[in-house]
């Protein structure tokens, strides 16, 4: 399948702030993180995002043109850039503080793309939640819909309104990716996949579980798959589920099951093939696990 994957939703600045209290700024975002992942990856992307005219927001450009990915909307959508406070803890993993606004200009869907991603903040948060939802059900009549969850409770919060906005998403998805964080913010269950089967039961082919070190399941209607963490030490983990979510699309795209042409195919794909793309997840969210920020691997690191 050629063509370029189509990421749709926020970047932002994430300013870190270290143990001794120091900080330093990394560009990122949920979205701006999966495209330059798959850029990385050796994919072709073009991204509709939005960031102010700004410093940070030159700096969101510089990092997205770097990587080779190109603009499918006029980013100048906001008045300033958004970012998010990131404190890391003793373990490595990060709690946020938002300044966010979101919404995007006119998204330029020539030429078809074989899939569509779009994840956290910019796939619920207002005025922009909605043109995403209306881009969402215009492309899915050709291409694959991708979304992670990533829930935000921090800007967001949690409850039937979130509940609905993420579900609305999910109904128009083929693959949907949850961490058992999201789950439990978003159903309050105990067992994730309680809550997967939840979204699965929208209408996705498959929904995907992560739970960090712990692994990642793969469930759909006829399988559930298990699949372990990479060990690694971790530097923090910034970017490691965006991360993730890139690897997932660069192995189906591998095996040929995305377009809504191979949407059979990818309900029908066996337990071997979901190993594999569970893996080839797994070794790339663990290089990013390994080193500060949102700094995906590049496909050579790979092995």
């Amino acid at each position: 399948m050629s063509g370029a994957a189509l990421v749709v939703g926020e970047s932002l600045v994430d300013i870190v702030r270290g143990g001794d209290g120091s900080t330093t700024e990394f560009p990122g975002g949920s979205a701006a993180n999966v495209a330059v992942a798959l850029a990385r990856l050796g994919r072709d992307v073009r991204m509709a995002t939005s960031w102010g005219d700004d410093e940070r927001g030159r700096t969101l450009a510089d990092r997205l043109a770097a990587d080779g990915v190109a603009l499918a909307a006029d980013p100048h959508a906001v008045g300033h850039t958004s970012t998010a406070l990131a404190t890391i803890g003793s373990d490595g993993a990060a709690s946020y503080e938002f300044d966010l606004a979101w919404r995007i200009n006119e998204v330029d869907t020539s030429p078809p793309t074989p899939v569509v991603h779009t994840c956290s903040l910019g796939a619920v948060l207002t005025p922009g939640c909605d043109d995403v939802l209306a881009l969402l059900g215009q492309l899915r009549g050709t291409a694959t819909v991708s979304y992670d969850v990533n829930a935000r409770p921090a800007i967001t919060g949690t409850g039937p309104e979130l509940v609905a906005r993420v579900e609305a998403v999910a109904a128009l998805s083929d693959v949907v990716k949850a961490s058992d964080e999201d789950l439990e913010a978003l159903y309050d269950v105990a067992d994730p996949l309680v809550g997967a089967k939840r979204l699965l039961a929208l209408g996705p082919a498959a929904v995907v579980v992560t739970r960090g070190q712990h692994g990642a399941t793969w469930l759909s209607s006829t399988l559930e798959v298990d699949v372990a963490s990479v060990p690694v030490v971790v530097a923090d983990t910034i970017g490691a589920g965006d991360t993730f979510c890139a690897g997932v699309v660069d192995a189906l795209w591998a095996r040929d099951l995305l377009g809504a042409q191979r949407r059979d195919a990818l309900v029908d794909v066996d337990r071997a093939a979901v190993v594999e793309v569970l893996a080839h997840a797994a070794r790339a969210a663990a290089i990013t696990v390994g080193r500060p920020g949102a700094d995906p691997p590049y496909h050579h690191e790979l092995g």
